[in-house]
């Protein structure tokens, strides 16, 4: 079962020019890999980022399949949908997995809900960015905002769940580290993403950068702060 990966990412490259089946196909094998995973290992496969990666990756390809349905650019969108979940999994693929048993601090549902709820966040607002770059009609500001709207009260929820994790695990709702800092960050972009919107057309394409600029701090909070920096969420 360790070579599902690999057959999604060739579907995943096969999506890039084909139909949106194929997307569906390397989607459920995405699933059908997490699955046997976390029977093998006897929880979620949630740490470490070769499960988290193929966890992005499958949550990127759930809503662009979703995203896909009110797109004008179906093709366009899925391709490159197709293409950032080839160079998650890849990533996946190069990153050591995490087999052993957590840690008592992980030994919670809060940690999981915090987490699920971070990734899916995540696959939300990188199919936002991908809808800024390939919806050029009139309803392309719409969907992108719409798409990231979701994700952001996705995000807030993880961030009250992860607040609550932090104080049974250490006894304090925030720890000031890098992750904490960078989500912060994060989630003040967004913020500004989506209010934005409301001071009406002369503003767009500003909106529209502040949306791009805002995956960028996803990557750059998940992976970025992760390999370069110790925080409260390295383990």
């Amino acid at each position: 079962m360790e070579f599902l990966p690999w057959i999604s990412i060739g579907l995943y490259l096969l999506g890039v020019w084909s139909k949106r089946v194929i997307i569906v196909g390397a989607f459920v094998v995405q699933v059908g890999y997490l699955l046997w995973r976390g029977l093998s290992i006897g929880r979620l496969p949630l740490v470490g980022l070769h499960d988290t990666l193929v966890f992005l990756s499958l949550s990127t390809a759930a809503f662009g399949l979703v995203v896909s349905v009110a797109a004008e650019e179906k093709r366009n969108l899925l391709g490159w949908v197709g293409v950032l979940c080839v160079v998650f999994t890849g990533m996946a693929m190069l990153s050591r997995r995490v087999d052993s048993p957590l840690p008592p601090v992980l030994k919670t549902y809060w940690f999981e809900l915090h987490v699920v709820l971070s990734f899916l966040s995540y696959g939300l607002f990188g199919v936002a960015s991908v809808v800024s770059f390939t919806e050029t009609s009139g309803k392309g500001p719409k969907l992108q905002y719409l798409t990231a709207y979701t994700g952001y009260i996705l995000f807030s929820l993880s961030m009250v769940f992860g607040g609550i994790w932090a104080y049974f695990a250490w006894g304090t709702y925030w720890l000031w580290t890098p992750k904490e800092i960078w989500t912060t960050v994060l989630w003040l972009t967004y913020t500004v993403y989506l209010h934005l919107r409301f001071l009406g057309k002369d503003y767009e394409r500003i909106t529209l950068w502040v949306g791009r600029i805002g995956y960028l701090v996803v990557l750059f909070t998940y992976l970025g702060v992760g390999l370069l920096m110790k925080s409260s969420h390295s383990f």
